[in-house]
């Protein structure tokens, strides 16, 4: 999956509090991988996450390899607009 890095940044801002720890819980992962995935960059804690970036406008293109966060992200948003 090809997103910009700042339209993945704007997800994660726009997530309500605590959907970081959901999204670990339900993944089964750390809540450190998860913000890794959004671009972090503490892999001391957390996992290294498959994603590449490639320069260029809006912050460069990232090629995700596993959309499970990002598809979870974006189904937490759904719900919070629904309500």
């Amino acid at each position: 999956m090809l997103i910009t890095f700042n339209e993945l940044r704007d997800i994660k801002h726009r997530l309500p509090t605590g959907s970081i720890s959901r999204i670990a819980r339900e993944l089964d992962v750390s809540e450190q991988t998860v913000r890794n995935y959004f671009g972090g960059d503490h892999y001391d804690e957390g996992d290294v996450v498959d994603f590449h970036l490639e320069p260029g406008p809006n912050g460069g293109a990232v090629k995700l390899e596993d959309s499970r966060i990002l598809d979870l992200a974006i189904r937490i948003l759904e719900e919070t607009e629904q309500s």
